[in-house]
């Protein structure tokens, strides 16, 4: 398994290779003029989104999750599986809505006006297309990352430890603050990584709200100055961000472990809320449900009501079908791949193993198109290669293996997606204590026959989590589904854009909509399985 993370290591760091490799090359004019103009704006910008989504995704997050494992109170079992929903509204689709409802000529400021009888900049009003409406988009479709970790992690977390707190004095909240959330920080910190991550890979919302960073500025190098060379440079400033938000990651654990100190499993506690405790709690879960989903559908589906394609029916059956084939082979890929070097770094604790699966991790925060184009010039070049040597010896035509059809797409996606599923999976596997491990070896299991018989499992909650994340992320994957797609064959993300770019936002409506409804059934369906998932009493998550 040590060789098996390296192989995987070494074919993910293709794109990066390439990307690190434009460091060499001398700097053009193009990365002149950006560096004395725009390059301060872009690190602040970047600085502040992530601080931003750093704060906001683990409070609104673990709290939540918290509050739907651990108390009783009206409309929980309902919050249990749908605040994961925003998850499957992609950033940029949420950014429309939100600026069609916030906008001067949308519903909010014109019935504002009505009310107070006031003319356009007669009042102040927040404005949306901002730094600070970027961070809460962002916010709003992400904290699900750290709901869902801290959720699982919460569920397999043993009543005892918190009946010796409430024995030494501690009331609900104080086991809570001092139990509870020290043991589930693997998963909160993993969560929050991962939306940090997706956070430095965005473009769609920070190009639509006009707010220079990264990734905007990897696209305008790439396609308005048609620039690759300073297009690739400031990736490799982006992967710095990248490498601290790893090794921030890596270091909030430090050397503690955080496994669980016994075997019982009882049922969870269930604190129940009334009066005004129980409203608390019913808001706390409702405001994100609602801003991060019900009201950007709502606007939606409006929208689609108004003016939405004219051509749903057949079409879409066939795209619908084109997105859950890529994201269900990407899905099971990447837990299988994830799984497998996650076990090995437990087995064999090296800096080789170690630095393998971080490095594997690294191409989440890179953008779509750059993992496209460093995808896609290694892989023609070995199509080109195979089928003139064919040719040569054989007299035959190999075509475009890779690059013909949705291989090289599918290798793209778990490119950008393995770390989802890695620190999701690991964070799963580090609650496992070693002895477990020594018990099975003991009684004659190999390394892969304990994965098989006792690991998997227990950590099967987190299995789930990690394949429901990549398949919504991959439904809504945009940029490297457009540069790499095969001729003809489009997904609800590259028809929502065709329609978005053409100014049509009303007909994007229903393309969005669509991967929202896509997405929803297995939400739902893996939502409750997690619930299932805690060892012992299988009601108690009920």
């Amino acid at each position: 398994m040590t060789w098996l993370s390296v192989a995987v290591a070494g074919l993910f760091l293709i794109p990066i290779i390439g990307v690190l490799m434009s460091l060499a090359q001398p700097s053009s004019a193009t990365w002149t003029h950006l560096a004395s103009t725009v390059l301060p704006r872009y690190l602040v910008n970047t600085a502040v989104l992530v601080l931003g989504v750093g704060l906001g995704v683990p409070i609104i997050g673990t709290g939540t999750a918290w509050l739907v494992t651990m108390c009783r109170f009206p409309g929980r079992r309902f919050f249990e599986w749908a605040l994961i929903l925003p998850l499957a509204v992609p950033a940029y689709v949420i950014a429309y809505a939100y600026t069609d409802f916030l906008q001067p000529a949308g519903s909010v400021q014109t019935l504002l006006r009505d009310m107070t009888g006031l003319s356009y900049r007669e009042y102040w009003f927040p404005e949306v297309r901002s730094l600070g409406g970027a961070v809460a988009m962002l916010v709003l479709v992400l904290y699900p990352y750290a709901y869902m970790l801290s959720r699982t992690a919460f569920l397999d977390q043993s009543v005892c430890a918190l009946d010796v707190s409430r024995t030494l004095g501690c009331g609900p909240w104080r086991s809570f603050f001092r139990i509870a959330l020290p043991l589930a920080r693997p998963a909160i910190v993993a969560g929050t990584a991962l939306a940090l991550m997706e956070t430095l890979a965005d473009f769609g919302t920070v190009s639509f709200f006009g707010v220079p960073n990264f990734t905007t500025g990897i696209v305008r190098a790439w396609i308005a100055f048609g620039d690759r060379t300073t297009a690739a440079q400031l990736a490799s400033v982006l992967l710095i961000f990248v490498f601290l938000v790893l090794l921030l990651e890596a270091q909030s654990r430090g050397k503690a472990q955080f496994h669980q100190a016994t075997n019982r499993y009882q049922q969870l506690p269930g604190h129940p809320l009334r009066g005004l405790a129980a409203t608390a709690a019913f808001t706390a879960c409702f405001l994100p449900l609602f801003l991060g989903f019900i009201l950007p559908a709502a606007v939606l589906f409006s929208m689609a009501l108004e003016a939405g394609d004219q051509q749903f029916g057949a079409r879409y059956f066939e795209l619908m079908a084109n997105s859950i084939t890529l994201a269900l082979v990407a899905a099971v890929l990447a837990v299988v791949l994830a799984t497998l070097m996650a076990y090995g770094r437990r087995l064999q604790k090296s800096v080789l193993v170690q630095a393998a699966n971080r490095l594997a991790s690294m191409g989440y925060a890179l953008p779509g198109t750059i993992i496209a184009v460093g995808v896609l010039i290694p892989f023609a070049a070995f199509d080109n290669a195979l089928d003139g040597w064919l040719r040569n010896i054989l007299g035959v035509s190999s075509g475009l293996l890779l690059t013909g059809g949705i291989a090289a797409l599918v290798f793209a996606y778990l490119v950008r997606f393995l770390a989802v599923s890695l620190n999701t999976i690991d964070s799963g596997l580090s609650k496992i204590r070693p002895s477990m491990d020594d018990a099975a070896r003991t009684l004659g299991a190999r390394p892969l026959a304990a994965l098989l018989r006792v690991h998997a499992p227990i950590m099967w909650p987190s299995l789930l989590t990690a394949g429901l994340i990549v398949f919504v992320d991959v439904m809504k994957e945009l940029p490297a589904t457009l540069v790499m797609r095969p001729f003809n064959f489009d997904t609800l993300a590259v028809q929502a854009h065709n329609f978005a770019a053409d100014e049509r936002l009303t007909e994007a409506a229903t393309p969005a909509l669509t991967i929202v409804m896509v997405g929803i059934p297995p939400v739902i369906l893996l939502s409750r399985a997690i619930a299932r998932g805690r060892p012992g009493d299988r009601n108690d998550a009920r």
